[in-house]
C-alpha cells in the first residue's frame, strides 16, 4: 500500500516497441499509487500498444484499409471517410469491398465486428 493507505494499482505493459515501452515505464514509474507489474505478475489493468502493421497471420490489410476500417468503426459514412482521408468515394467503396472480402464479412458492421474479434482493431 502507498503512504496514504490507498491500495496500489498494478499496471502491466504490453507494448511491441521497446523504446516506447521503456519511455512509458519511466513516466509511469513516478506516478504515486501506481506500480508496474513484474513479468508474469497479475495486474489490475494492462496498457496494450501493438504495431498496426502486424496483422494476425490470416489477415493481410494495407495501411489504407486499416485507416478505412478505423473510420468505419467510428460510424463514418463513405463520404466522411473520403473527406477525412483525402480520397474519392469510389476509392473508399473499393477499400470497403476489399475489407469485406478479407474479413469474410457480410456488411460494414460485420466487418468491424470480425476485425475486433480477430484483434485487428480495438473497440
Amino acid at each position: 500500500m502507498s503512504e496514504d493507505n490507498a491500495p496500489e494499482i498494478v499496471l502491466a505493459l504490453e507494448i511491441d516497441d521497446p523504446a516506447l515501452a521503456d519511455r512509458l515505464a519511466k513516466l509511469l514509474g513516478n506516478v504515486a499509487g501506481l506500480r508496474l507489474a513484474a513479468p508474469g505478475e497479475a495486474a489490475a489493468a494492462t496498457v496494450v500498444a501493438r504495431d498496426p502493421r502486424i496483422m494476425p497471420g490470416d489477415i493481410a490489410l494495407t495501411q489504407r484499409e486499416l485507416d478505412v476500417l478505423a473510420l468505419m468503426a467510428e460510424g463514418s459514412s463513405n463520404k466522411m471517410i473520403a473527406r477525412q482521408l483525402g480520397i474519392s468515394v469510389h476509392t473508399v467503396k473499393f477499400h470497403v469491398g476489399s475489407l469485406l472480402d478479407k474479413l469474410d464479412a457480410t456488411g460494414r458492421t460485420d466487418a468491424v465486428a470480425h476485425a475486433a474479434r480477430r484483434g485487428v482493431i480495438e473497440l
